[in-house]
């Protein structure tokens, strides 16, 4: 626990150091911290955050920088969250997100995230669900088939098969009625498993046909789609902190591109309620000492179905980030939500 005093110097020695990147000295402290102390009471209180781990000294200068610990405790029980977002950046935010279809309004919100914060936007999309709402059959030669699958919002799939039989146009016909008959709207695995049961009604050259469909049609409505979207991961190379430090930064670029872990991070998040804050150093959640990450989940119909933030420096204005993280995850929603 601080005492008051403690408390306001330590805030104010994290806004300073997040303002200009300089260590702070007792000196500032003194200026800026509106405390009637003399600079040896200063000192005595730094000594006691640098004990308690919430601060560091450089070896290159007298002054303390926050600590992971320290920017912990301030973002957790100091941070003062405004308003006006919009007003103070240098990019209006818009009414709603480009794109009418999924995969372009998370492509849209990933560069939002990151041209609003001029560090790295992340998205992850939601887990696509292999529904199909229309499916046609089209001959291209003896044996081999095109597959057309249209998903619930509109997207168009086609895979080619290669059946063991080769079906007349009645035959893809009949199939296709069938399927869009009795089972769009549905999960194709769902389906697949209903077709097993119904096998003996249907003709079983008829069943094999639409089994085979259904196969390459889950497996083309899941791929194509990035997991995670990442956009200006090079506005990292601007970042002083971490461009002085090549092993900090390599470290950075490698978890951008081993999107897996990325994703690990953003689950977590998912799991909370409102806006998350990691701090890269304080735990193995986030793998890069100088990063950290702020983080939201979003809601389709009041279902979360996905989780996106920024990841920066640690020294970064965590209240403009949490404004802009917040503002970007109820676009998305309302912009999936509406897209249905």
């Amino acid at each position: 626990m601080l005492d008051e005093r403690a408390r306001l110097l330590l805030k104010t020695l994290v806004e300073h150091y997040i303002a200009d990147g300089q260590p702070v000295g007792s000196r500032t402290l003194s200026r800026q911290s509106g405390l009637s102390l003399s600079p040896a009471t200063i000192r005595n209180v730094m000594a006691d955050l640098e004990e308690l781990g919430l601060i560091a000294s450089p070896h290159t200068s007298a002054g303390r920088i926050p600590t992971a610990k320290g920017y912990r405790l301030f973002v957790d029980t100091m941070l003062t969250i405004g308003s006006g977002l919009a007003t103070r950046s240098g990019t209006a935010v818009p009414q709603k997100l480009s794109g009418d279809q999924p995969g372009k309004v998370i492509s849209s919100a990933a560069n939002l995230l990151s041209e609003l914060s001029q560090f790295v936007g992340v998205v992850v999309a939601p887990k696509r669900t292999s529904v199909f709402r229309h499916i046609e059959f089209l001959r291209l030669s003896e044996r081999r088939l095109l597959v057309i699958i249209v998903s619930p919002d509109g997207e168009v799939q086609n895979r080619i098969i290669y059946p063991e039989v080769d079906y007349e146009a009645a035959q893809l016909i009949e199939a296709a009625n069938y399927l869009n008959a009795h089972y769009a709207g549905m999960a194709i695995e769902t389906v697949r498993d209903r077709l097993q049961h119904e096998a003996d009604a249907l003709r079983s050259e008829i069943t094999t046909l639409m089994q085979a469909a259904l196969l390459a049609g889950s497996e083309a409505l899941n791929e194509g789609q990035d997991e995670v979207v990442v956009a200006g991961e090079r506005n990292l190379l601007a970042v002083n902190d971490l461009s002085q430090d090549m092993g900090q930064l390599r470290k950075a670029f490698d978890l951008f591109e081993q999107k897996a872990q990325l994703i690990r991070l953003l689950d977590v998040s998912s799991k909370g309620e409102g806006v998350n804050i990691y701090i890269g150093g304080e735990s193995m959640t986030v793998p890069v000492e100088q990063l950290s990450v702020v983080t939201a989940p979003y809601e389709v119909d009041g279902q979360v179905v996905g989780t996106l933030g920024v990841i920066g420096p640690t020294r970064m204005q965590y209240h403009r980030m949490i404004e802009i993280v917040d503002i970007t995850a109820r676009l998305v929603g309302n912009a999936l939500s509406h897209g249905r």
